[in-house]
């Protein structure tokens, strides 16, 4: 996976893209989970509102 990000940070696209991490609440267990992804900088916003 490192020779993909690097060989896209070369070519210019890669600022494009931001690692977005969420922090999700369990209703059952009330224990934190965390999801991250690799997201357009477009679609921020509708990813940290989405559940």
């Amino acid at each position: 996976m490192a020779k993909k990000v690097v060989a896209t940070l070369k070519s210019g696209k890669g600022k494009e893209f931001s690692k977005v991490i969420k922090m999700i609440k369990n209703p059952q267990t009330g224990a934190y989970s965390f999801r991250e992804e690799v997201v357009h900088n477009d679609h921020i916003k509708d990813f940290l509102k989405d559940k």
